[in-house]
């Protein structure tokens, strides 16, 4: 085998004719190139936006995605439904339903009607109905625009999930974030520009699978990927250099890998050899700024309890919220929270309640957060599933005790900030 052989043969057709003399190309591309660099150079070096976007001004400068993943009931939460009560137990004729039924209620003799056990009261000027599974939420009513009329095509989670995150139920397509930072770059330098967070969740849920498609690229060069921060006092693996190795040392070995990869991107033009550099440079940044991101003692009490008391506990999702807004504020441009559990197919009650009972404080307190630092105005919060639930029982229906299955064509999200006009019902 010969290796210069073997290296000719990776070359692309352009490469292969520059390097054969023809560079009036190339001259051009270079003056191209300058002439974009200096119209970019406003913003971030490490996370630099398209020099032609956005179109007209926006609004929204981040965004924070509350990705409640399973599919949050809407009867039970935000679509007050005041008679569904007096059709407790009535059976809805099968061919009503239509084919939209999934093979885990589809060989049910009868689909009975169930009501949500739960009160709902209404809230704020507004005067939002609010069911009382989301205490916190409700006193926001006024900050948040609830969007009842929701639907999707997909009725199982994967391409649900999928679709609700890359606009395409096909795997393949570049998620929200990677766009948005592909698009808009961020405004640092020390972190990610799309970070995903993937908190714990109560115990006893119903908990799906997450996909790496969720937060990755697509066709997009990779270093659109967002990075995921992991539950636990560990939110990075191996960010810390190894024993015997300085910080000199780091350095020192970064640049010289990063002169054999340029050699490598110069000979090749494979954009992933890019993304490799950028990926190892933001490793060592985040050395530092992982460190000063995730130590919560410069915040205070009054912030701490409007979160929660788990906000000192690391994974959990109160202090993920918390991190959601540390990281906009330093310059990123989304973050997503996956928060796992939804998927209520039995106990719905018991489920519901230990998931709501788990974020609906810190979903309240970080649109109060953000409002109060004046950051909600240019950052966008979005909560929202997959898809909703039925409105028939699956299994055994009581008063207090109900399941129910997937259902795409009629689900609710609320956003709030970023242009958002708060108080307001959609559908």
């Amino acid at each position: 085998m010969n290796p210069l052989f073997e290296q000719q043969l990776l070359q692309t057709r352009r490469q292969f004719f520059g390097d054969t003399g023809i560079r009036l190309g190339g001259i051009a591309l270079a003056s191209l190139l300058a002439s974009q660099d200096r119209s970019r150079a406003v913003g971030s070096a490490v996370h630099p936006a398209l020099s032609d976007l956005p179109h007209f001004a926006g609004k929204a400068k981040s965004i924070i995605y509350l990705h409640m993943n399973g599919g949050p009931s809407q009867l039970d939460t935000w679509d007050y439904k005041p008679d569904l009560h007096k059709q407790f137990d009535k059976v809805l004729p099968k061919d009503f339903l239509g084919d939209r039924i999934t093979t885990m209620t589809s060989g049910q003799g009868t689909f009975p009607v169930a009501p949500s056990k739960y009160k709902f009261t209404q809230h704020g000027q507004s005067g939002r109905w609010v069911s009382e599974l989301l205490p916190h939420t409700a006193k926001i009513a006024d900050d948040i625009a609830v969007v009842k009329s929701v639907y999707t095509n997909a009725i199982n989670h994967d391409p649900a999930c999928t679709f609700v995150m890359t606009g395409s139920e096909v795997p393949g397509k570049p998620s929200m974030g990677s766009w948005v930072s592909y698009g808009l770059g961020a405004e640092t330098n020390d972190l990610p520009a799309f970070v995903s967070l993937v908190p714990n969740f109560p115990k006893g849920s119903n908990a799906q699978a997450l996909y790496s498609r969720m937060w990755g690229s697509g066709f997009l060069p990779g270093k659109y990927s967002g990075v995921v921060l992991r539950p636990g006092a560990d939110p990075v693996l191996y960010l810390d250099n190894p024993p015997g190795v300085s910080p000199v040392d780091r350095r020192a070995m970064l640049d010289t890998l990063g002169k054999l990869n340029q050699r490598g991107f110069a000979k090749f033009g494979d954009p992933d050899i890019q993304t490799r550099i950028s990926q190892y440079e933001m490793a060592y940044r985040m050395q530092s700024s992982v460190p000063e991101l995730t130590d919560l003692s410069q915040e205070s009490k009054a912030i701490k309890d409007l979160y929660g008391e788990r906000v000192e506990t690391p994974g959990s999702f109160t202090r993920s919220a918390l991190l959601a807004r540390r990281l906009v504020e330093r310059g990123v441009r989304m973050v997503q929270i996956l928060h796992r559990g939804w998927d209520s197919h039995g106990n719905l009650p018991r489920e519901l309640g230990n998931q709501c009972l788990d974020t609906d404080q810190a979903c309240a307190a970080l649109v109060t957060d953000l409002k109060q630092r004046g950051m909600l105005d240019d950052t966008l919060v979005i909560w929202g599933g997959e898809f909703g639930r039925t409105v028939y029982c699956q299994g055994k229906l009581t008063r207090e005790r109900y399941g129910r299955d997937h259902h795409p064509r009629n689900f609710c999200m609320w956003l709030a900030g970023g242009g958002i006009k708060g108080g307001v019902e959609v559908g």
